[in-house]
């Protein structure tokens, strides 16, 4: 097959989570395990640093590929969703992986996958650890999909393992308490494997607590340590508890393996976009007028995301906002300013809520604006109607990030 037929196979011939949601969600290692044993378990040919949370864990596992990279270490990234090229869930060095390498492995063993009916993000994390194997990376950046305990990528026994933060996300999976929530994550942590918590609460440390003692492995409180905070390409206020999280997690590593300095972390967090090609972090678009997208999809992410916006010195804010349907989005409009113009939207997946739906939770809000059938529509009237002076936002969902960068 060639790369555009294997992509389209993968996606329209076995679900997948991010497109369809619920329907697509599997509650099960056992095709994981079945797949990594019969790749000859290329999971286990080089360390691994894994990375699970509700929030951050993407910018954090970018982080910390930055660093290894800058330290001089051939350095795998496995994450997703991807905003505009699938190889971007499959990085080394920041370099995607080749197509001909996508379409070839999912030839050779097409006839296993229809067999055992494995799923789109059982194939990719099967893609990801065999091409990290055969290319003999130094280490690997594994960030979860959904979850933790029964993700696929929760085959591995890392060097590390790092749980960013715990919020109220994909609930109808993962529990409606932050303690659920919290248990399931914490299905990462691995007997005598140090596990970093980013950020907790009196709802969550107990859970970590508990799992850790059983598996007798060492708890550490990432908000405990103390750091002066480097310069980062990463920008927004939110990613300083990402920076401390991949900090600590990096002092986990053996140092008799792993020689990593403070040259290597400073130029490392300087370039993360440049070592690693992230997109759709509070990423800045256009400057006149200001045109900022964030992926932040979730009550906890756009918390923060919202207060940054309304620091900033502004005439007017423009909003372009889309969502998808498994998403609490009558709360989650409650949370956005009155006093901005809406462009309200839906991105081009099955998943997508309709706009017109959008727009009623938006009327119910209080929130004032127009409904448009694509990203692309929505967008452009924004810029239209700004003024040098005026923000435009991009937000809601990764999809309309991804339509718009």
């Amino acid at each position: 097959m060639t790369y555009k037929e294997t992509l389209l196979w993968m996606y329209e011939q076995l679900p997948m989570y991010q497109r369809l949601g619920k329907a697509a969600y599997k509650a099960d290692l056992s095709n994981s395990e079945k797949l990594v044993a019969y790749l000859d378990n290329p999971h286990s040919k080089y360390p691994s640093i894994h990375v699970a949370g509700t929030n951050g864990k993407g910018s954090t596992s970018h982080m910390l590929a930055s660093v290894l990279q800058e330290a001089g270490y051939k350095v795998g990234l496995y994450t997703s969703p991807h905003l505009k090229d699938f190889r971007e869930r499959i990085k080394i060095n920041g370099v995607m992986i080749p197509k001909r390498r996508v379409s070839s492995f999912v030839t050779e063993h097409q006839s296993f996958f229809i067999k055992n009916q494995l799923s789109f993000f059982e194939m990719t994390v099967g893609l990801a650890f065999d091409y990290f194997a055969n290319e003999k990376v130094d280490i690997a950046i594994i960030e979860v999909g959904l979850g933790g305990r029964l993700d696929s990528t929760n085959v591995i026994t890392p060097e590390v393992a790092v749980i960013t933060n715990i919020g109220l996300d994909h609930t109808q999976f993962l529990g409606d308490t932050l303690q659920k929530v919290a248990a399931e994550k914490a299905g990462i942590i691995k007997r005598e494997v140090p596990i970093v918590i980013g950020e907790h609460t009196s709802e969550t440390l107990p859970v970590f607590k508990k799992i850790t003692k059983e598996k007798k492995a060492p708890l550490i409180l990432a908000e405990t340590n103390s750091f002066e905070f480097l310069l980062c390409d990463l920008k927004g206020e939110y990613q300083l508890a990402n920076q401390r999280t991949a900090r600590v997690a990096l002092q986990q590593l053996n140092d008799d393996v792993f020689k990593i300095s403070e040259a290597d972390i400073k130029s490392g967090l300087a370039q993360v976009v440049h070592n690693t090609g992230l997109m759709g972090r509070w990423q800045v678009l256009k400057t006149n007028p200001l045109v900022i997208c964030d992926t932040a999809h979730n009550k906890e992410g756009l918390k923060i995301v919202i207060q940054q916006l309304q620091e900033l010195s502004k005439q007017k804010f423009h909003i372009v906002l889309g969502f998808v349907t498994d998403k609490n989005v009558s709360l989650l409009l409650t949370m956005f300013p009155k006093d901005a113009i809406y462009y309200f939207t839906q991105p081009k997946i099955p998943r997508a809520m309709p706009v017109t739906q959008v727009v009623n939770f938006a009327n119910d809000a209080g929130l004032k604006g127009r409904g448009f059938k694509t990203v692309r529509g929505a967008y452009r009237a924004a810029l239209k109607a700004a003024t040098p002076g005026d923000v435009v936002f991009i937000g809601g969902s990764t999809f309309v990030v991804a339509e718009v960068v």
